[in-house]
């Protein structure tokens, strides 16, 4: 039956899958945009877009005509205002495609039997070393992981190391001290990229407002990219990390080991 007759209306399959994939991508754009300044903007585009088909069915040719052309010439400006938030949403649903690195022919075509963890390993626990002894000291840190692509940043601003991550390296450029210890630390692979690293600040409004800089900017370069961020706060001593724009605070050691291997093994 490729018809279903509603109450006088004919409906086919096709339609109803349609419909369903508009209410998908909506709910998935609700998600990817709530506490962003964007939200707001993205609710007046429904209401627009909401008035032009209700305006269009009960036939109001000249409200019809002039939601239309804003309609037209607002799909560019969506593009300008929503670029940051069209590029994650492009990369979460990159990341659920058949081909996308958890996926199951991803996962059957490279076994786990095949793969070398060693190097990941090695990274880990010094990285958890180095995390565990700055917590312990009350030394603020910052740490980006970029696991699918280079993370880009203000290269103007930072010191290149390209070191091998170790846990005496990574302490002794967060030291109080030391010249290199504001910013951020870069790890690409199994190398230190660059230190003292501006980030972006996320402008989520319903970040805690306890957090300081270092918290927003972990959150600001997971927003907008595939990275982890670990932060060590200076003033607590406090583990946290950000992924996908999402902080999580007051992890311990053995939870950021997990988030680790999650990121480092798991995601090959």
């Amino acid at each position: 039956m490729d018809v279903i007759n509603f109450y006088g209306y004919n409906f086919r399959w096709l339609n109803l899958l349609d419909l369903a994939i508009v209410i998908f991508l909506i709910i998935q754009l609700y998600r990817l945009l709530k506490g962003s300044l964007a939200f707001n903007i993205f609710l007046g585009l429904l209401c627009i877009y909401a008035a032009y088909f209700l305006v269009r069915a009960l036939k109001m040719p000249i409200l019809t005509n002039v939601l239309q052309n804003f309609i037209n010439v607002g799909l560019i400006a969506i593009i300008i205002i929503f670029q940051p938030e069209i590029r994650k949403f492009l990369l979460v649903l990159g990341k659920k495609t058949p081909l996308s690195k958890d996926s199951f022919l991803t996962k059957l075509f490279l076994p786990d039997r095949f793969k070398s963890y060693k190097e990941e390993e090695h990274i880990i626990n010094e990285i958890i070393t180095a995390i565990g002894h700055m917590a312990a000291s009350q030394t603020g840190a910052l740490i980006v992981l970029a696991t699918t692509y280079r993370v880009k940043f203000d290269t103007a601003s930072s010191i290149p190391i390209d070191g091998n991550v170790s846990a005496k390296l990574i302490e002794s450029i967060f030291e109080k001290n030391a010249p290199l210890h504001d910013g951020a630390l870069i790890i690409v692979g199994n190398k230190i990229l660059a230190a003292k690293v501006i980030l972006p600040l996320s402008e989520n409004p319903n970040l805690p407002t306890r957090i300081g800089m270092r918290h927003r900017s972990a959150v600001g370069i997971t927003e907008h990219s595939d990275n982890l961020a670990i932060c060590v706060s200076e003033e607590r001593g406090t583990i946290s990390y950000a992924e996908d724009g999402i902080l999580t605070q007051d992890v311990s050691l053995e939870e950021l080991k997990v988030k680790l291997y999650e990121t480092l093994v798991e995601g090959l």
